[in-house]
């Protein structure tokens, strides 16, 4: 990973903020649990914010430390967590910082999809290996969660409610019994402590398959909710921008704070049905315009002007990514956008004019 780190497109999070990591063990002041490489109060500042030592450590989730707390509290007992909420409010992010920060390898991930199988979850075989030798120790290709339990870590499941109901069932011994069971080795595998698994849900995407009773009995569940004010949604936006475009050449410079809030603005809305001070309604369009989208967005906008525009985000690469984010069925989305621009940004006077001539220009 080191040698080619300059040329990696994501850098995950243990090597990303390895220094603030590093710090936080260095400055360790409290127990730290089996398995863990710092204690929970050094795991809440790594999330939230703090210093260790004379070393700054920046916030990596803008939100409810009281969720957070919880959170790491759970990981700490033999429960597992899951983070569910909306698309966009940094479930994923959370799960992967808190992994980095407790086990320092948070690579042990399932992608949870609809063709996600009860194999990718346990283990498989090399049946090259299997047909020539039969079952063995080295024929056995063991899942991320396997993996996970031997070594006593964290293992990471995206999306869990995108697997079909008999998948994501396969969890329920393996959170009820701690081993895993290999029959045709006659053996089992129990976990070691440390092992927990960390899962994540959306409330609101299509192609979502309902966790039972029984499997959400295993888990203890952190709601995360969308940023409840306009400013701090602001702020995440611009951080997670400013931090990609450290990696990515977007030939461009972050954009003013007015753009930013404007792009929030129209998403918050949107999604919300009304407009910020209440007095107007506001249709709402077919996708989820989460504040994932509003960082896509921006980034996009960058890469725009950058290229192909005048080195500085303005409002036409703002108005292109606007059109792309909002309308993604035409039938209904493009009316619930000139709705929205002809009854709420038309309305909004000179400092929104540019804004909105550009969005006419480019839905024209």
């Amino acid at each position: 990973m080191e040698k080619n780190r300059g040329q990696s497109l994501r850098l995950p999070a243990e090597i990303l903020y390895e220094e603030e990591i590093a710090a936080l063990v260095k400055a360790e002041k409290h127990a730290v649990p089996t398995g863990w490489k710092m204690s929970p109060r050094s795991v809440l500042t790594y999330i939230c914010g703090g210093k260790a030592g004379r070393k700054k450590i920046s916030p990596k989730y803008i939100g409810h430390q009281r969720l957070v707390e919880i959170a790491i509290s759970t990981l700490v007992t033999d429960r597992a967590l899951l983070l569910i909420g909306e698309p966009g409010t940094a479930k994923s992010w959370l799960s992967e910082h808190l992994t980095a920060a407790i086990t320092g390898d948070s690579a042990k991930v399932v992608q949870g999809t609809a063709g996600t199988t009860e194999e990718q979850i346990r283990y498989t075989w090399n049946y090259a290996m299997l047909l020539a030798d039969g079952p063995s120790d080295k024929a056995l290709i063991k899942s991320p969660i396997f993996r996970a339990m031997e070594s006593g870590s964290i293992a990471r499941f995206e999306e869990i409610t995108r697997c079909a109901s008999e998948v994501q069932d396969a969890m329920i011994s393996l959170l009820s019994e701690k081993c895993i069971s290999i029959p045709e080795l006659e053996k089992e595998v129990p976990a070691q402590k440390g092992f927990s698994v960390i899962a994540t849900a959306n409330t609101r995407d299509r192609g979502v398959n309902d966790m039972s009773a029984a499997l959400k009995r295993r888990f203890n569940l952190v709601v995360l909710p969308a940023p409840a004010k306009l400013e701090t949604e602001i702020d995440i936006v611009r951080k997670r921008v400013q931090e990609l475009s450290q990696n990515l050449d977007l030939n461009a410079p972050l954009p003013a704070e007015e753009a930013v809030q404007k792009v929030v603005t129209i998403f918050r809305e949107l999604r919300s049905g009304a407009t910020l001070d209440g007095k107007n309604k506001v249709k709402t369009p077919s996708g989820v315009l989460s504040t994932a989208e509003a960082i896509s967005l921006i980034t996009n906008s960058m890469a725009l002007a950058g290229n192909f525009g005048s080195g500085k985000v303005d409002e036409s690469d703002l108005a292109a990514g606007l059109q792309g984010a909002v309308v993604k069925d035409d039938d209904k989305d493009g009316l619930v956008w000139e709705e929205y621009l002809s009854n709420i940004m038309k309305k909004r006077g000179a400092g929104w004019r540019k804004l909105y001539n550009a969005c006419r220009e480019h839905n024209a």
